[in-house]
Parts: C-alpha cells; sequence; structure tokens
C-alpha cells in the first residue's frame, strides 16, 4: 500500500475540505465520518500518515479532512477540539471547559461504576501495571472505552510504557484508595487468583505470543 506525502492544503475554510473530494460528497462524508470515529477511541495523538495508511488514502486527504473538521468544531462552538499537536492528531476537551469538566468529575463521582467499569478496574487493581490489551485480553472484550472513564474518573492512571513492547500502561491510583478504605493495595482482598494464569503469556494485543 503506497501513501503520497503531499504537502497538507492550506488550512483555508471551504479550499481544504474540497481537497479531500475527489469521488464526491459521499465519499467524503463517509471518509469523515470514519475519521471521526478513530479519534474518538484513540488514547493518544495519531499521525496523519498513519491515519492515511489505514485508509488507503494520501496524507493531503487526511490532512485536509482533519483541518476541515478542526475548522468545523470550532466554527460551531463545540466542547472539544480536534488538535494537531507534534505526535498527530487528538480530539481534547477545549480549555474553556475545563472547569465544568473538573466539577463534573469532582461531584459527580456518587455515580456508581457499571458492571464493565467494576471488572475492568478489578482486573487494573490486581495485574497493574498492565495495558489496555491485556486487560481486555482478561475480560474478553474491548475495554478502550471504560479505561478512559476509570482515567476520567481518577481512579486509573497511566504508569509509564512496557519496556519491551512500548505499549501504555495503566495502575490505580490514590484515589482508589481512598474510595475503597485502603491504606494500600497489600489490603486488597485475595481475588487475583480468580484472574487466569496465563495473562503474563499474552502480547499487549490480547493475543497469546510463542
Amino acid at each position: 500500500m503506497s501513501v503520497s506525502e503531499d504537502t497538507p492544503t492550506a488550512a483555508v475554510p471551504g479550499v481544504a475540505v474540497e481537497a479531500a473530494r475527489p469521488e464526491g460528497d459521499d465519499a467524503h462524508a463517509r471518509l469523515r465520518r470514519d475519521l471521526e470515529a478513530v479519534l474518538m477511541v484513540v488514547d493518544q495523538p495519531v499521525a496523519a500518515y498513519d491515519l492515511a495508511r489505514a485508509f488507503d488514502r494520501s496524507v493531503r486527504d487526511i490532512e485536509a479532512v482533519l483541518t476541515g473538521l478542526s475548522e468545523e468544531y470550532t466554527a460551531q462552538g463545540r466542547g472539544f477540539d480536534l488538535r494537531q499537536v507534534a505526535e498527530g492528531w487528538r480530539i481534547y476537551t477545549r480549555p474553556e471547559c475545563a472547569d465544568v469538566v473538573e466539577h463534573f468529575l469532582k461531584e459527580g463521582q456518587e455515580v456508581r461504576l457499571t458492571q464493565a467499569a467494576l471488572e475492568t478496574l478489578a482486573v487494573v487493581a490486581y495485574r497493574q501495571p498492565v495495558s489496555r490489551g491485556r486487560v481486555s485480553a482478561v475480560r474478553g472484550v474491548n475495554c478502550d472505552g471504560v479505561m478512559r472513564t476509570l482515567v476520567l474518573r481518577g481512579l486509573v492512571e497511566e504508569a509509564g510504557s512496557d519496556p519491551e513492547s512500548g505499549a501504555l500502561q495503566y495502575r490505580t491510583t490514590s484515589y482508589f484508595l481512598e474510595r475503597l478504605g485502603l491504606r494500600s493495595l497489600d489490603e486488597l482482598p485475595d481475588l487475583a487468583p480468580f484472574l487466569p494464569d496465563d495473562i503474563e503469556g499474552l502480547d499487549d494485543t490480547g493475543e497469546h505470543t510463542s
């Protein structure tokens, strides 16, 4: 699969977007939709080159659509923003919404966690530091969305990268201990024997290693 490294079209409203429409409005709309879907689930910035490879499009087309989406979100006054940073593109909460988000996270802690969130939190607590891929492998379902919820609730945090695979790892926070009334993880009940023993034989995508 070849990917063109064309220079991105200038970020001019109505111009950048048009550059990404060689096959018509329907295909362009699908590309916008699919890019939004991917950007909603990534937990770190994604380079336009990687998106171009995934969608079998040119870097120029991808950059044009991303720029158009970013401008559209700003013009519509959305509570989120699509930004290009050094590592790539990612959706962020707008800075002016920081106070209300922080208030919600702090004051809304009484909202009960779902069963999926509780199960995911248990895996992190007993297997930390652990990657999202391994958590998903233990539960048998994709846990990306649940992990983001736990991070936003302040119960889970990033714990650096695995030195071998480079996968981002997670651990529980001091707030987690506070909510459970524990002084340390040593006070967790002995639940580890009920989790799969062969998790160490899984790579960070959840596949068994040879």
